[in-house]
C-alpha cells in the first residue's frame, strides 16, 4: 500500500489492488451508471435482452486479469449492489453481465434498496482494500464520472465507517445466483 499521501493520489487501482494483501470489498449504490465503454454492449442489450459475456469485449479485458491477480494472490473480492427495485434497465444489465465478475473470481450481492434504510452509509460508491485504504468514487447525477473522481483515504474512521457499512450490507444482500432483478 502507499506509504505516504502523494503516492496515494498518485497510485492507479490496478497498482492499489496488487497491493493489496486480504480483502477488497466494492459497494455499488447508484441505479444507473453511464455505460462509456460498455455502450455498444448496452444497446444491444436493450435492443435484444441478451447480455454479451464475451470476456474480450468492453472494459473486461482490463478488469478481468486485475482480479484474477488479486484473488490468486489470496484477496477476497466482494462487490455488493444496493438497488431500488423495480431495478432500472442498467441494473438488469449489470446483472446479466455480473457472470464475468463471478468468472474473474469476485462475489457479488444484491441489495433491494428497501432492505438497506437503517443502514449507516457513506454517500457515495467506495472500494475498501485491506480494511484500511478507502476509494470514493464520485459521479454526476447522469452517472458519468464527475471531475476529480476518486478520493482516497486512509483515515481510520472513514475506514471503519465503510467497513461496518458493507459487513452490514453484505449480511443482508442475496447472492447473485438466487437474485432475480
Amino acid at each position: 500500500m502507499p506509504q505516504n499521501a502523494q503516492q496515494l493520489n498518485t497510485a492507479t487501482f490496478a497498482e492499489l489492488l496488487a497491493a493489496t494483501e486480504r480483502t477488497a470489498v466494492h459497494l455499488e449504490m447508484r441505479d444507473l451508471y453511464a455505460v462509456g465503454d460498455e455502450a455498444e454492449d448496452y444497446t444491444a442489450f436493450l435492443r435484444t435482452g441478451v447480455p454479451s459475456l464475451d470476456p474480450a469485449r468492453s472494459f473486461w479485458p482490463q478488469w478481468m486479469p486485475l482480479v484474477e491477480d488479486a484473488v490468486a494472490h489470496g484477496v477476497v473480492m466482494r462487490r455488493a449492489r444496493i438497488v431500488s427495485e423495480p431495478v432500472t434497465d442498467y441494473i438488469r444489465y449489470e446483472h446479466a453481465i455480473t457472470p464475468l465478475n463471478l468468472r474473474a473470481g469476485e462475489d457479488v450481492r444484491w441489495l433491494p434498496r428497501r432492505h438497506a434504510s437503517d443502514i449507516p452509509l457513506p454517500g457515495n460508491d467506495f472500494w475498501l482494500l485491506d480494511d484500511r485504504l478507502v476509494q470514493f468514487n464520485h459521479f454526476t447525477g447522469t452517472g458519468d464520472w464527475a471531475e476529480n473522481a476518486k478520493e482516497r483515504t486512509t483515515d481510520p474512521a472513514v475506514a471503519e465507517l465503510c467497513r461496518a457499512a458493507f459487513e452490514k450490507v453484505w449480511e443482508r444482500a442475496i447472492p447473485h445466483e438466487k437474485y432475480t432483478p
